[in-house]
């Protein structure tokens, strides 16, 4: 195994307003990091039995719902699919605040 042998820290000097620039784009960037990120959380699909589950929800609750279109979905063939952000827009329209 090698040894790492401690080598000389090297110190840069910016202007101010370099380093505000460069936080600045640091932060940006960050953030389109998180956003990509919930945008792909949000974007996934699941299947019926977990959204049910996620939801929990009977058989017969999760049709009607379907049915009533409350929740949006997408079926191919005979397998239901529905996006983890739609469930989370229902869960948040029917969040009920603690007083």
């Amino acid at each position: 195994m090698e040894t790492k042998v401690n080598q000389p820290t090297t110190m840069v000097m910016l202007p101010q307003t370099e380093w505000e620039g460069m936080k600045s784009d640091l932060q940006e960037l960050k953030e389109l990091v998180r956003q990509k990120s919930t945008d792909e959380i949000n974007g996934q699909w699941l299947e019926s039995t977990e959204a049910r589950k996620l939801l929990g929800v009977s058989q017969k609750t999760w049709q009607t719902y379907r049915d009533r279109r409350i929740i949006p979905f997408t079926q191919v063939g005979r397998k239901i699919y529905v996006k983890r952000g739609d469930l989370h827009k229902f869960m948040q329209a029917h969040y009920i605040d603690a007083k």
